[in-house]
C-alpha cells in the first residue's frame, strides 16, 4: 500500500509526501528497471513513518516481467502534521493555490481567467513539473531554473529529479554504469551532473598497488568492467605471445593483480583489442598471435562461477589484422575499424558483429567515402549510435604520417557515412576553432556523457606534452577544440591500449610514471567527478 494518503478517507496524497520520488517509483515500473528511495507514508490511524523501499521486477522464462518484489523498512518519524484533513482543509485546498514565491493566494475567479502576474506553469503540481517538464531540461538549464523562485529552488535540489534529468540527457545506459561504478554508495546526482558538465572536478592521482602481472609483457589490452580493470594477453619476453588472464579490483581496500583461472583461453597475442558489453561481458577481437594475424572473436562472462573464453564464429569475417580500433553498441554489438593487415598494409574498412545472434554474421558498414587508411587510431561512441575516429598512423600518398584528423558517422543512418569534423584535404573538411592536439596514434579518448570526447596521452612527434587534454563536443554546430586543465602530478605517458576508462567516471592509465608497461604495479586516475571517489 503506497497511497502515502492520511487518514481513511483521504482522496489526495499527503502535501509532505516527495512528489519527485513517487514519480520515480512510476517511472520505474513503466521501465521495468529497479527502484530504491525513502518516502513519507502512514499508518490506519493517520501516524507518520518513513519507508525505505526497493522494488526489483521479476522475469519469467520469456525475459518479460511477471511480478515485482517490493522490501520494505520502517522508520518512525517526528513530522508536524496538523489536524487530519476534514471539510474544511478541503474548502481551503479549493479557494487557495500556490504562487511562485510559495505563499498562499486566493485562486483566480471566473472560468479560464487567470491573474497575468503569475505564469499557468505553477498551476502544474510538483509531480507534473517534474517528470513532463523538468526532467526533459538538460543539466545547464536545469541550473538555470533554480534561480527563478523558491519554488523551483527547492524542487530542484532533489536527487530523484537530477537522476531523471541526467537520464534523459545521457542516457540509459550511461546512468546505469555510473550507478554501478558507484556500487552501493548512493550518488549525489546533482552534484554529478554539475561535476560532469563543468569538469570543475577533474584531477589527477597516482595509486601503488599490491599484487603482480607475471611473467612481465607490453602491448597488452585492458578494459574496465564496473569498478574492475582486466588485462589480458600482449606480447612477453622474445615476442612471446600471451594468453593469461589478471583482474584488479579498485573497489578493494587493497587492490591488487590477480591471476583468474579461465577455461579454453584464446590463442595467445598482442595488438589485439578487447571490449566490455552489457554488465560483466568481455569481448576480445584480433592481434598478432604466434600463427600471424588473427580474426577470431572471444566473449568472457567475468561474474561466472567458473569463467571461459567462448569464441564466437561470426560469418564473413574481416580480414586478419592488428593494432586496429574498436568500440561497443547497444552492450551487443561489436564495431572493428582499420589496423594493420599482412605485408604491413593499411585498412580503412568498418566491420560490425551482433554477439548476440544464435548465427552471428559480420556486416560490412559500407561507405562512399572512407578515411585515409590507418593503425593505432581511436573510436568512441556517443550521443547513442554515432562514433568518432581521431587520430592514427594514416596513410598519406606513399607516406604513413600521424594524424589529428577527425571523422564521425552516425550507425542510425539507413545508409551511414563518414562525416570529417577536421582534417587536411579532406572532402568537407573543416577546422574546429581552438587550439586542437597535436597528431597523434595509440592515445586515449575518453567519452564523457552528454557527448564530448576527451583525448589525451600517445605518440606525439616534437616537444609536445602527451599528458595534455583536450575536449571536444561533436554535437555542437561548430565544434570548438578546447584545453582542460587539471591539478595533479599526469603521467608522463599514457597509451591507449594499456589504458581503459570506467564509464566516463575515471581514466585508469596502466604502467607508471616512466610509461614503461613491464612496471603494472603504480597507475595513474583521471578521475572526473569527486562524489565518484
Amino acid at each position: 500500500r503506497f497511497l502515502q494518503c492520511r487518514g481513511p478517507f483521504a482522496q489526495r496524497r499527503h502535501p509532505l509526501v516527495d512528489a519527485i520520488v513517487v514519480t520515480e517509483i512510476q517511472r520505474c515500473l513503466e521501465e521495468g528497471t529497479e527502484f530504491q528511495g525513502d518516502l513519507l507514508n502512514f499508518r490506519k490511524d493517520g501516524s507518520p513513518f518513513m519507508t525505505s523501499l526497493q522494488l526489483k521486477p521479476i522475469y519469467g522464462d520469456d525475459e518479460t516481467i511477471t511480478h515485482y518484489m517490493g522490501i520494505q523498512f520502517f522508520n518512525d518519524c517526528n513530522v508536524d502534521l496538523g489536524p487530519l484533513p476534514g471539510s474544511m482543509a478541503k474548502e481551503v485546498v479549493r479557494s487557495t493555490w500556490i504562487t511562485p514565491d510559495n505563499t498562499l493566494r486566493p485562486s483566480p475567479t471566473g472560468k479560464g481567467n487567470f491573474c497575468s502576474e503569475y505564469s499557468h506553469l505553477f498551476q502544474l503540481s510538483d509531480e507534473v513539473l517534474c517528470q513532463k517538464i523538468l526532467s526533459r531540461l538538460s543539466p545547464r538549464d536545469i541550473a538555470s531554473v533554480n534561480s527563478v523562485c523558491k519554488r523551483l529552488y527547492h524542487m530542484t535540489k532533489n536527487d530523484h529529479l537530477w537522476r531523471m534529468v541526467c537520464q534523459n540527457a545521457w542516457g540509459n545506459d550511461a546512468t546505469r554504469a555510473l550507478e554501478n561504478v558507484a556500487g552501493t554508495k548512493s550518488l549525489a546526482w546533482g552534484r554529478l551532473a554539475r561535476e560532469l558538465t563543468t569538469l570543475e572536478a577533474v584531477t589527477w592521482k597516482k595509486l601503488t598497488i599490491g599484487g603482480s602481472v607475471e611473467p612481465s609483457r607490453c602491448n597488452f589490452s585492458a578494459c574496465a568492467v564496473g569498478n574492475r580493470v582486466v588485462l589480458f594477453g600482449g606480447e612477453g619476453v622474445n615476442a612471446q605471445p600471451m594468453n593469461d588472464t589478471f583482474v584488479l579490483d579498485l573497489s578493494a581496500s587493497k587492490p591488487e593483480w590477480r591471476h583468474i583461472n579461465v577455461g579454453l583461453a584464446p590463442p595467445g597475442r598482442w595488438g589485439h583489442t578487447l571490449s566490455c558489453l552489457n554488465g560483466s561481458l568481455l569481448v576480445l577481437f584480433g592481434g598478432c598471435g604466434g600463427q600471424g594475424l588473427l580474426n577470431d572473436v572471444f566473449i568472457l562472462d567475468l561474474d561466472a562461477k567458473h569463467p571461459t573464453w567462448r569464441e564466437i564464429f561470426g560469418l564473413t569475417p574481416p580480414v586478419p589484422r592488428s593494432w586496429h580500433s574498436s568500440c561497443t553498441l547497444d552492450g551487443s554489438k561489436l564495431v572493428v575499424s582499420g589496423g594493420c593487415a599482412d605485408s604491413g598494409v593499411l585498412l580503412s574498412d568498418t566491420h560490425l558483429l551482433d554477439v548476440t545472434m544464435e548465427r552471428p554474421v559480420w556486416r560490412e558498414i559500407p561507405a562512399p567515402w572512407t578515411p585515409p587508411s590507418r593503425l593505432g587510431h581511436s573510436l568512441s561512441v556517443y550521443d547513442g549510435r554515432k562514433i568518432l575516429m581521431f587520430g592514427g598512423l594514416a596513410k598519406s600518398g606513399p607516406l604513413r604520417l600521424r594524424s589529428g584528423d577527425v571523422f564521425t558517422m552516425d550507425l542510425s543512418d539507413a545508409a551511414p557515412s563518414w562525416r570529417c569534423i577536421t582534417g587536411s584535404g579532406m572532402p568537407g573538411a573543416c577546422n574546429p576553432a581552438g587550439v586542437g592536439p597535436p597528431p597523434r596514434l595509440d592515445h586515449v579518448a575518453v567519452s564523457l556523457p552528454g557527448g564530448r570526447i576527451m583525448i589525451f596521452g600517445g605518440s606525439v612527434a616534437g616537444l609536445h606534452s602527451a599528458s595534455q587534454l583536450y575536449l571536444l563536443d561533436p554535437t555542437e554546430e561548430k565544434p570548438t577544440w578546447r584545453i582542460l586543465n587539471v591539478p595533479g602530478r599526469p603521467p608522463r605517458f599514457a597509451w591507449g591500449h594499456s589504458t581503459c576508462v570506467m564509464e566516463g567516471s575515471k581514466a585508469i592509465v596502466l604502467g607508471g610514471q616512466t610509461g614503461e608497461e613491464w612496471t603494472l604495479t603504480e597507475i595513474h586516475e583521471l578521475s572526473l567527478a569527486s562524489s565518484l571517489v
